[in-house]
């Protein structure tokens, strides 16, 4: 949720702020603040995160880290994704000599603190920085895939299919079959 001053925020800025159980984001200087996130919104991560990590990590294509996770596009825009993928990293990536690489791709999980921002500011500046985004929408139980140049997403309510480059095969996410598994108990209670 965008904060309503004038201030442009950096990324230094956003690192000084206290630790205080809230996420702080910057898209280009507009503070985004986040609160802790719900139950399911995290199951939904947790879930996609771990189908993503088991092809990411058989087909080579580098690794999948999960928020809270700063990806610094400039000095005024600092984002974390719920869950991203970045190329093979080396050593000096892991002791924290060098940055890691820009993600490739970005995943965010829609919350109704949070939807607003993820899709009108942090999605349109993944796609600037060249970073396909996936949003993930528990409400309407489907995912809008924007890959990099797209002017509209791939709306997909039943199946998800990725090739990235270098895969020698697809990720394929049933989507409908995820929804039932991260949504079952909440749909259940509601009937």
């Amino acid at each position: 949720m965008p904060i309503a001053n004038e201030r442009r925020w950096s990324v230094d800025d956003v690192w000084a702020l206290p630790d205080d159980g809230n996420r702080y984001e910057t898209v280009d200087g507009e503070l985004l603040v986040s609160p802790t996130p719900r139950f399911v919104h995290q199951r939904a991560v947790a879930r996609s995160g771990v189908l993503l990590s088991g092809y990411v990590t058989a087909e080579r294509l580098g690794e999948v880290l999960w928020s809270p996770y700063d990806v610094v596009l400039d000095p005024f825009t600092l984002v974390q994704p719920d869950i991203l993928v970045i190329a093979p990293v080396g050593p000096d990536v892991v002791r924290g000599d060098v940055r890691p690489p820009v993600p490739f791709l970005a995943i965010e999980v829609l919350s109704p603190s949070t939807a607003r921002a993820d899709r009108l500011r942090k999605r349109p500046r993944y796609q600037q920085a060249g970073i396909e985004c996936w949003l993930v929408d528990l409400d309407s139980e489907l995912i809008e895939r924007w890959t990099v140049d797209a002017e509209r997403p791939e709306v997909c309510g039943e199946q998800l299919v990725w090739s990235p480059p270098g895969a020698r095969s697809p990720f394929v996410l049933e989507v409908a079959a995820f929804m039932r598994q991260v949504l079952g108990p909440v749909r259940d209670a509601g009937a």
